[in-house]
C-alpha cells in the first residue's frame, strides 16, 4: 500500500496539467477510501460470534399420537471470537414450542435451542422449522424437525 502511494505521488508530481493532477489525486484519494473500507468491514466479520449447531435437522421418525409431546434440544456452540445472544426463537406454527439459552453464550462455550412437538390431532407425515435469531455472522438460522405421526387408534 505505501508503496502505490508513493508511487502515485510521484507520477502526480510530474504532471504539468493541473486537471491531470487533480484527476490523479482524486483517483489516489479514492482507492485509498476504498481499502480502508474494505479492511474494516472484513475486520467487522471477524468480530462477529458464529453460531454453530450440532445439527441442523431432527428426525423423530415415528410418533405416535396418544404418547404425546415429544422434545429435542439443539445443541449450539459459539465458534467465533465475542458473546453469542439468541434474541429470539420461533417455530413454522403453534405445534413446535421452543425454549432457548437466553444468558450470553461466551466464545467457546455452548447453549441450547429446545423444540417440543405436540403431535396432538396433527396425523401423518411432518416438517416443521424453527428459526432462531440472533447476533452472529448468520442473523437467522433455521432448524428443522420431522417425522411421521401414527395415528391413535379408535375405541
Amino acid at each position: 500500500m505505501i508503496i502505490r502511494l508513493l508511487y502515485f505521488a510521484k507520477v502526480i508530481k510530474n504532471l504539468k496539467f493541473a486537471n491531470m493532477r487533480k484527476l490523479l489525486f482524486m483517483l489516489l484519494f479514492a482507492n485509498v477510501c476504498t481499502f480502508a473500507y474494505s479492511q474494516e468491514l472484513e475486520e467487522n466479520q471477524t468480530l462477529k460470534p458464529v453460531i454453530t449447531f450440532s445439527e441442523a435437522i431432527y428426525d423423530f421418525e415415528s410418533i405416535i399420537e396418544t404418547d404425546g409431546k415429544v422434545s429435542h434440544t439443539f445443541e449450539v456452540t459459539n465458534t467465533g471470537k465475542t458473546v453469542l445472544f439468541i434474541t429470539n426463537v420461533h417455530g413454522s406454527c403453534g405445534c413446535a414450542v421452543s425454549e432457548w439459552s437466553k444468558t450470553p453464550i461466551a466464545p467457546g462455550k455452548k447453549g441450547f435451542v429446545k423444540v417440543t412437538y405436540n403431535p396432538e390431532n396433527r396425523p401423518d407425515v411432518f416438517n416443521k422449522t424453527i428459526t432462531v435469531n440472533n447476533n452472529s455472522t448468520e442473523n437467522t438460522v433455521v432448524l428443522i424437525i420431522k417425522g411421521n405421526v401414527v395415528r391413535k387408534e379408535n375405541k
